[in-house]
């Protein structure tokens, strides 16, 4: 009864504050962090917003589709693959539009088509010459200006001489809109053409097929390397002091700024071995530089995660040091260090800085075939059209980083499904 009346007595006035003081903090922590969540979550709203708000017009391209009369005086079997193609084009407006009849003006008005027009009707008529002297449909994209125009990005309003477009073409652009001629489909082109210096014709093939050949170079490098350097590190090496200083070089190693890996690239790879610039293979192990710390961190943390009691097992029944390690630990670790693979090769596939000191920032018209080739990254095709002055590539390079977002959302979705799927509970 004592200890009951004791602990049950009345908290004196400094315990009552102290109380409340405790409570306060408490309140002011929770306060600060629900804040600093809600400002991360506004700032990353508002980058996505931006984002869409100006990339989601790259998704669609404006195209017109007009009768074109391929005409056998400017066109023949005997001069292909070359012939009047631009004239043949021309013509085929001057019949939805018989009032223009000045030199000045026809010019003007072959360019409401894109630059790729001549040479898409051209393929077409190298690969059949028999529709010489018939009439074919053609459905090309517009050029930059009128695609601008007709996704509201171009203001009727503004004073003419402020606008890239007259008043003249803006009217011929809407006689051949309410005519049926222009459409604006999806633009497949964005992901399926190279890069080029028309913006309605520029796309991210290139960058893409490249990224894919960095990424493979750099998980085959780094994959196996980094595991076998954390199994050793992990199971079999001494501990003394160079293992610890070994340790502590591959911790600041993964904070070494990417940069730094770019000069080093420049120097060894391009440099000492004279491998080709601009190409997947140095950029690939550029990043298999970059990444293979983060993967020894990863798998290190995946095998000391093991219970001590399975080695502890394996052993106890006569297996070996290695069939331990590779029999029983590497298989139980394996779901944290493919979690930590695909996290670090999703941090190299947003790395710009080096690949554009290897010269992965080139301009390149094709997708490259081969490790080898010429090509560039999604980083750095960003940086490329981003340093454009045309105004075309300001919504295609908005449209470039959601899709560099949408891999790398991917990827780590990815890592995720991998951890929770095979990550056992001890």
């Amino acid at each position: 009864m004592t200890d009951l009346s004791a602990n049950s007595a009345p908290l004196g006035a400094a315990q009552r504050n102290h109380l409340r003081r405790r409570n306060r903090h408490q309140l002011m922590l929770q306060g600060f962090g629900i804040a600093a969540i809600s400002f991360a979550a506004l700032m990353l709203f508002i980058l996505v917003s931006s984002l869409v708000g100006t990339g989601y017009k790259a998704f669609t391209q404006t195209h017109i589709q007009v009768e074109v009369f391929v005409d056998p005086e400017e066109v023949s079997v005997e001069k292909l693959p070359r012939g009047g193609f631009r004239d043949v084009l021309q013509a085929s407006l001057q019949a939805q539009l018989p009032e223009v009849s000045e030199r000045a003006d026809l010019r003007r008005l072959e360019g409401l088509f894109s630059n790729g027009a001549q040479f898409r009707l051209r393929d077409m008529i190298v690969a059949d010459p028999s529709l010489i002297g018939q009439t074919v449909t053609l459905r090309v994209p517009m050029s930059d200006p009128f695609d601008q125009l007709a996704k509201g990005l171009v203001k009727r309003d503004t004073p003419e001489a402020q606008r890239r477009v007259t008043d003249q073409e803006i009217a011929w652009f809407d006689r051949l809109d309410q005519a049926g001629m222009i459409t604006q489909p999806l633009n497949w082109g964005l992901l399926t053409n190279a890069d080029s210096r028309f913006p309605e014709l520029a796309g991210l093939k290139g960058a893409l097929v490249g990224s894919f050949w960095a990424l493979l170079v750099c998980f085959l490098i780094s994959f196996p390397l980094g595991i076998g350097a954390a199994i050793y590190l992990e199971e079999f090496a001494p501990k003394n002091r160079w293992s610890d200083l070994i340790e502590v070089n591959i911790n600041n190693l993964a904070a070494v700024p990417s940069v730094v890996f770019g000069l080093l690239a420049l120097a060894v790879f391009i440099g000492w071995f004279g491998l080709p610039r601009s190409a997947p293979l140095v950029g690939g192990m550029t990043l298999a530089l970059m990444t293979m710390p983060t993967i020894i961190i990863a798998t290190r943390a995946a095998l000391k995660a093991v219970p001590p009691s399975i080695r502890e097992a394996a052993l106890g029944v006569g297996a070996s040091k290695h069939q331990v390690v590779f029999g029983h630990v590497l298989p139980l670790a394996m779901p944290g260090i493919l979690t930590g693979t695909i996290i670090g090769l999703a941090q190299a596939l947003g790395e710009t800085a080096p690949l554009l000191l290897i010269g992965m920032n080139a301009f390149i018209t094709s997708a490259p075939g081969s490790p080898l080739d010429s090509a560039t990254a999604l980083p750095t095709q960003i940086f490329i059209w981003a340093d454009s002055p045309e105004r075309g590539f300001v919504s295609r390079t908005s449209a470039a980083i959601l899709v560099l977002l949408t891999f790398l959302i991917t990827m780590n979705a990815i890592a995720i499904y991998l951890r929770s799927k095979f990550e056992r509970k001890w």
